[in-house]
């Protein structure tokens, strides 16, 4: 494993921040994102810091700037105690008390009190609240839900009895779980055990000018809409995800569904007029929600949602969430681009994301 002081050495001065300039300017705000990409040392005071240090900025003519922690102690000086540049950073040692939390809720099979994890962390309740979802982008009770959730579908899933299972994932009672079981499974758990055993979904597939697209809905709206280049494999998806569920190829009134996503796919800026089935998380359908107010011909990056949602740190969990959306276009993951602008990954691939984008800009 690479310490701190191997890092630490390892790091070079960003290509974001060329002149001293920029890098007295980070200092000046306390930049967390520069740190790592150089050091400052002030000379009346004897001590080197990172970018991102609290302490209140010495006088510009006192600071001197370090490539690595190493070269600041070769040139004399002593790491700082304050923000401990040659040892974890701020960001470093909240991911590790955040990811200590999240093994103790997942060796427990009860979700521990707040109380209990942030008294692990070291820091209040309050605190240790905002570090955990700013880091994860949920709260810890969501995770805590998330995990029982998890372990009642594994369970199931491999032949346990359905109320065993409950219990060893820690719900107290039956109907607390039954309560949430269609968010949670995205169906009773009988029907999850069953693989959909029950469960009426229609389908068809059509033909677009980005190739075949496969749509699919319940008695509730569109639940799916892939996109891809080989009909069979779209369909062998659909099945894979609800093996014993009763899948309907589509009627005459179906194919009209299809023909108005078709349409959705060559005008999408013109928006679908049909009720979505939308199942996720919690904080899925919040990433999903902000994706649908992004109007069109417009873009936004993995941070811009983070930051809509409120959580301006979750930039990771956003990513995930859009990755996880199976409903193209309709939900529009093909808006989301990187910080710089140019085109980031789409489960669809980037030409259909490029095309879409294409179109609504020609709108």
């Amino acid at each position: 494993m690479t310490t701190m002081t191997q890092e630490c050495e390892a790091t070079t001065a960003s290509p974001m921040l060329l002149s001293d300039d920029e890098r007295w300017d980070a200092i000046a705000r306390r930049d967390a994102a520069a740190d790592g990409a150089f050091y400052y040392s002030v000379r009346t005071t004897g001590v080197y810091c990172r970018p991102s240090c609290a302490s209140r900025p010495a006088n510009r003519v006192n600071i001197q700037f370090h490539a690595t922690c190493a070269d600041a102690e070769l040139a004399g000086f002593r790491a700082c105690k304050r923000c401990r540049p040659d040892g974890d950073s701020l960001a470093r040692r909240r991911a590790a008390a955040v990811a200590e939390a999240c093994r103790l809720i997942e060796a427990s099979d009860e979700a521990p009190a707040l109380d209990a994890l942030a008294e692990s962390a070291g820091v209040s309740r309050f605190h240790f609240h905002r570090i955990f979802k700013a880091v994860t982008g949920v709260t810890p009770k969501a995770y805590a839900d998330a995990h029982r959730a998890r372990r009642v579908r594994d369970q199931i899933a491999h032949g346990a009895n359905i109320s065993e299972a409950i219990y060893e994932a820690g719900y107290q009672s039956n109907s607390r779980f039954y309560e949430a079981s269609n968010g949670l499974l995205g169906m009773t758990p009988t029907a999850f055990r069953a693989g959909g055993a029950g469960a009426v979904i229609r389908f068809a597939i059509g033909e677009s000018s980005l190739g075949p697209i496969l749509v699919a809905a319940t008695d509730k709206g569109v639940c799916a809409i892939l996109m891809g280049d080989d009909p069979e494999a779209l369909a062998r998806d659909l099945q894979d995800r609800f093996p014993k569920a009763q899948l309907i190829g589509g009627d005459q009134e179906f194919e009209t569904t299809v023909a108005q996503v078709v349409r959705l796919i060559e005008t999408p800026a013109r928006g679908l007029d049909l009720p979505l089935d939308i199942r996720g998380t919690a904080f899925q359908q919040q990433v999903w929600q902000a994706l649908r107010e992004i109007a069109p011909g417009s873009t936004a990056s993995y941070a811009d949602i983070a930051a809509r949602i409120g959580k301006p740190k979750a930039v990771r969990a956003v990513a995930q969430a859009c990755a996880s959306n199976a409903i193209a276009v309709a939900i529009p993951c093909h808006r989301i681009v990187r910080t710089d602008g140019e085109l980031s990954g789409y489960r669809w691939g980037v030409e259909r994301k490029r095309a879409l984008l294409d179109r609504e800009a020609g709108a």
